[in-house]
């Protein structure tokens, strides 16, 4: 049993998807301070029970699947085809908003007339050989060809695949895109319905740990508090007005007659002391959605703000996670089978 000074957490040992979730982290409120820069150990200062690891992305997978790391933010690529079929794995969070690609087919440029799917089953009948298809991902891979009714073969290879075509040991790929650039100049095209499985980055944990451990579920909650309560901020903002009016209700239901100002329940609105007595100004406080601040400070003039300030807000938190209430559920049904 893993005891409350060693819980662990792997993140991603390096590129892109390392710094991404260290930066995503340290944004939530839980910043990561390696304590040697050539060890593959680091701790959060704000969680201190939890020791962190640095790992490859696919072995972060199995080992949060073996319950030697109880937690691990990988993406959902390798996930899917590291995970296996004995249920260890439980998701946390399955958008954390980063690491964005697609596990996709993608054929050379030659191949004109193959723009589909549909279009490469044909095209395989002519081929005068079974399809040979590289990739780093044989599981996903497998299972999409063997959905599509695609006669293959695959090549299982680490490192760059794009070259495969050109070289003659593969006639295509299934690799992992993003921007398609990499394609592109090495003169491969993606199939728009070849996408085998979109990616980010998400949170995983051991359904054992969290089933067994106290200090593990708790461990849970907590992740799940800061990252939850963070990324919701990031979608809203604190706008506050000052606005004449008869009463807090009076100014409450020109509030809720427009669409972007009502808040989360709904305004918070106090008196202001002025200079001089019987003004009848408040200030109006409200949580507005980011995507919405232009029309919501439209709105607030509309119907008398003033004096408008908008901030960003770190956290705004539910009563509980409502993933932390989905993962409860998910382990309370396990236990009913």
């Amino acid at each position: 049993m893993t005891s409350p000074k060693n819980i662990r957490l792997s993140l991603p040992s390096k590129g892109r998807l390392q710094d991404d979730s260290i930066a995503f982290l340290a944004e939530t409120g839980l910043s990561v301070q390696k304590l040697n820069p050539r060890q593959y150990q680091a701790r959060i200062p704000t969680l201190p029970e939890l020791t962190v690891l640095f790992q490859r992305p696919s072995d972060i997978v199995v080992s949060v699947r073996d319950g030697s790391v109880d937690f691990g933010i990988t993406g959902i690529d390798v996930l899917e085809e590291k995970r296996g079929d004995n249920g260890e794995i439980i998701v946390l969070h399955d958008a954390l908003g980063f690491g964005h690609c697609a596990l996709t087919l993608a054929v050379p440029e030659s191949w004109g007339e193959v723009q589909t799917v549909e279009t490469l089953r044909t095209h395989v009948a002519a081929l005068g050989h079974t399809l040979r298809v590289v990739t780093k991902f044989p599981v996903l891979t497998e299972r999409f060809l063997s959905a599509q009714n695609i006669p293959h073969t695959l090549i299982t290879a680490e490192g760059t695949l794009e070259t495969a075509p050109t070289i003659g040991y593969a006639d295509i790929i299934s690799d992992l895109v993003s921007s398609g650039q990499t394609l592109q100049d090495n003169r491969l095209r993606a199939l728009p319905d070849g996408v085998i499985q979109t990616s980010q980055a998400a949170l995983i944990a051991n359904r054992k740990a969290l089933e067994t451990n106290p200090n593990v579920l708790d461990m849970a909650r907590r992740l799940l508090e800061y990252i939850e309560a963070h990324m919701r901020a990031k979608e809203n903002l604190l706008v506050i007005a000052n606005m004449r009016g008869q009463s807090p209700d009076a100014i409450a239901s020109k509030l809720f007659a427009e669409t972007s100002v009502g808040g989360l329940q709904g305004p918070t609105i106090s008196p202001i002391v002025t200079r001089e007595s019987n003004q009848g100004w408040y200030s109006v406080t409200v949580v507005a959605q980011r995507s919405y601040l232009p029309q919501a400070i439209t709105e607030l003039r509309s119907i008398g703000g003033s004096g408008i300030i908008v901030t960003p807000v770190t956290y705004i938190f539910e009563e509980e996670p409502p993933r932390y209430t989905a993962m409860l559920a998910e382990l309370n049904a396990d236990d009913g089978r």
